[in-house]
């Protein structure tokens, strides 16, 4: 008797490139990008949701790729943290980033700036308060998030900037 577990096929678009894949109906979408699609910026931490290190865009909204099935995104125009940069040039919010040191170890920036992309597209100018919100869904070690959070302002600005 055969024990292999059945497979899907899944067609998805990532980083703005068409991929087909089988994968096990158990497989997340965590390991997915990192294993089968060699995207090692998705980090896997908790693997409960909590930590939000996993954080990847499905479909223009955040969420957890430990907690989603690889199938589940099946159809799915997914964003990765290798999806920021145009090129060599980094996202406003990486650039802002690494001019603020708003990273250290850098296991759970992948997850934030996901997290703050999402909030910048939905509101451009948001308050000390509203970035603070964004990351009380993530696990930060070594910061404090004071530099993460004025690195948010000033990619906000810039990102304001930048469409006038």
């Amino acid at each position: 008797m055969d024990h292999t577990p059945p497979l899907a096929t899944i067609e998805l678009v990532v980083n703005g490139q068409a991929r087909r894949c089988e994968a096990e109906h158990r497989l997340s979408l965590a390991d997915l990008l990192r294993d089968r699609l060699g995207l090692k910026g998705t980090h896997v931490g908790c693997e409960h949701g909590v930590c939000g290190a996993c954080t990847v865009m499905i479909d223009g909204v955040s969420a957890r790729s430990c907690l989603t099935l690889a199938p589940q995104a099946d159809g799915a125009d997914i964003v990765t943290v290798e999806g920021l940069a145009d090129g060599d040039a980094l996202h406003p919010l990486q650039e802002a980033f690494r001019d603020r040191h708003g990273l250290q170890c850098g296991f759970c920036t992948p997850g934030i700036l996901i997290s703050l992309l999402e909030l910048l597209r939905h509101c451009p100018d948001p308050t000390e308060a509203e970035v603070r919100e964004v990351l009380s869904g993530h696990l930060c070690r070594c910061t404090g998030y004071h530099n993460i959070v004025a690195a948010a302002l000033d990619a906000a600005q810039e990102m304001r900037r930048r469409r006038a």
